[in-house]
């Protein structure tokens, strides 16, 4: 077989052109390619619903690459066991019921598995606004407007694209940059005890891993928050290499979601 240049950059670019096209209009937009999200993504995939994830990065996966300090090696409660034997993640218990698993096994693994249950992720794109329109008269988070991340990093003059989801997901980490979007654009109020994005606390695993669960929801109109961007939102503290609290808000945010776009 004699291969040609041009075929294969015609073939690139129509299959991303067709790709791109087909997630314009979305039942859910998630922001960040955290574990949380990519667990999120696994669960609305497999509920029949429409989502892509939206990457600012090369590699998804957030932090979930480097371990604990480097040592590619992290950690999960009982409480998640559950999520990591269905995704088919290996892991190793540890007594007192806490397990661990590989890093690079545990994200790469999550991350396919969130791709064969149907959601899209969309590395090195990031989110730069969002849309809103009003609904009974109050603003709502109705899409995001997207743009190449070299071209933010660049602060090059590139109009970014609009896109639709019925909902949008805040998974973006420590920042939690599309809640400070809000704030700042909107000047809106979150469901927040203070209306605006808290700020985390300093590390507490136990009280962290509660947090990052009981926090994940609708924080305003339209816009969810799930992982370490709702500890961020409502200020929680932090909870360091141990993952149980981000799988589970994922699971937790994709059948809320679920339920309320099939109602």
């Amino acid at each position: 077989m004699r291969l040609d240049d041009v075929t294969i950059s015609k073939s690139i670019i129509t299959a991303y052109q067709e790709k791109l096209l087909s997630l314009l209009k979305v039942d859910v937009a998630l922001v960040g390619a955290g574990p949380a999200n990519m667990v999120a993504g696994y669960y609305l995939g497999k509920a029949g619903l429409k989502a892509v994830i939206f990457e600012s990065k090369l590699a998804p996966g957030g932090g979930m690459w480097g371990g604990g300090m480097m040592f590619n090696e992290i950690a999960v409660q009982n409480d998640a066991l559950h999520i990591i034997e269905e995704l088919g993640v290996g892991y190793k218990p540890r007594g007192d019921g806490y397990f661990t698993m590989d890093s690079v096994e545990a994200t790469s693994t999550i991350i396919s598995q969130c791709v064969k249950a149907g959601t899209t992720i969309l590395n090195l794109v990031t989110a730069t606004d969002v849309l809103f329109r009003e609904e009974e008269g109050k603003p709502r988070v109705a899409g995001l407007v997207i743009n190449w991340s070299p071209v933010e990093k660049l602060e090059l003059h590139v109009d970014p694209l609009g896109m639709e989801a019925t909902y949008v997901v805040d998974g973006t980490g420590h920042p939690a940059d599309i809640c400070h979007l809000v704030t700042r654009k909107l000047e809106a109020r979150l469901n927040t005890r203070t209306g605006n994005v808290i700020g985390e606390m300093p590390l507490w695993a136990d009280k962290g891993e509660q947090f990052t669960v009981v926090n994940t929801g609708e924080v305003f109109p339209g816009l969810y928050v799930v992982g370490m961007a709702a500890n961020n939102a409502f200020g929680g503290p932090r909870m360091g290499p141990i993952f149980g609290g981000m799988l589970l808000s994922g699971k937790k945010a994709a059948d809320m979601l679920s339920e309320k776009i099939k109602q």
